[in-house]
C-alpha cells in the first residue's frame, strides 16, 4: 500500500547508476586485461625466443636462462596487453572487436592499469637482473618499444613495424644472455621475426580496418588499402 501523498514513478529503476564489479568480477577483468584467456599471444612471443635460445646455445640452453626467459615472456606479454589497452582507451569503445575490454567498459580504471603495468614490468626486470649487463641494457630498449607501440597508432601509418621490433627484442636478449654478444645470426633472426610479426598483425588488423578508419586510428592494414583483395 502506498502512503497518502507519496509519488509513484512508474518504470523508474531503483538503482540506475552503474554498480561496482564484485571482487570475483574484478579478478575476471584483470584476467581478460592481461589476455590470460587468449594464450596464443604468449606462444607468438615464446616461439622466436626459444629459437634464439637454442641457436645461441647450439643445443639445450642453460636451464636457469630458459626459465628466466619463459617467465619473462609471460610477464612482458601481459604487461604489453595492459599498456596497449591503456593507450587505446579512446579507440577500443569505437571498435566492435574491442569494445568489451575492461578499460573500455569501465570495469577497471586507467590508474589501475598503469599500476598493473608497472608491477608486471618490475617483476620482469627482476628476472633480467639475474642475467648480465648486455641483456639488461637491451631490456631497456624492449621496454621503450613496448611503451611506444600502442601510441604509434595515433601518429604513424605502420605501428605494426614497431610491434614487430618489440616482439623481436627477446632474440638479441637471448643471445646476450647465453653468449654475451649479439651475433649476425641473431640480427637475421630478429629481422625475420619482425617481418613475420608485421605480416600477421597486419592481417589481424584488417578485421578492424573500417572501425579504425572511422575512429582516426592508423595501421598497416589501412596503409595498404585494398591490396588484400
Amino acid at each position: 500500500m502506498t502512503p497518502k501523498g507519496a509519488r509513484v514513478v512508474v518504470g523508474e529503476s531503483r538503482n540506475p547508476g552503474p554498480r561496482e564489479p564484485s571482487s570475483k568480477g574484478r579478478w575476471k577483468a584483470w584476467w581478460r586485461l592481461i589476455r590470460a584467456d587468449r594464450p596464443i599471444g604468449i606462444l607468438l612471443l615464446l616461439w622466436p625466443t626459444l629459437w634464439a635460445l637454442w641457436l645461441a646455445a647450439e643445443g639445450f640452453p642453460p636451464p636457469g636462462i630458459l626459465l628466466i626467459f619463459v617467465a619473462g615472456v609471460v610477464l612482458t606479454r601481459s604487461a604489453g596487453c595492459v599498456i596497449n589497452d591503456y593507450a587505446d582507451r579512446w579507440l577500443d569503445p569505437q571498435v566492435a572487436r574491442t569494445r568489451d575490454r575492461p578499460l573500455a567498459t569501465g570495469e577497471l580504471s586507467g590508474r589501475e592499469a598503469l599500476l598493473g603495468f608497472v608491477v608486471l614490468m618490475a617483476l620482469a626486470f627482476g628476472l633480467v637482473l639475474l642475467t648480465n649487463w648486455p641483456t639488461i641494457l637491451l631490456s631497456g630498449v624492449a621496454l621503450l618499444l613496448a611503451i611506444i607501440y600502442p601510441f604509434c597508432k595515433r601518429v604513424m601509418g605502420f605501428p605494426q613495424v614497431v610491434l614487430g621490433a618489440a616482439f623481436s627484442m627477446a632474440i638479441p636478449m637471448a643471445f646476450t644472455a647465453v653468449t654475451g654478444e649479439v651475433s649476425q645470426l641473431a640480427w637475421l633472426l630478429f629481422a625475420a621475426n619482425l617481418l613475420w610479426t608485421t605480416a600477421y598483425d597486419t592481417l589481424y588488423g584488417m578485421v578492424d580496418r573500417e572501425d579504425d578508419l572511422r575512429a582516426g586510428a592508423r595501421s598497416t592494414a589501412i596503409l595498404l588499402g585494398d591490396l588484400d583483395r
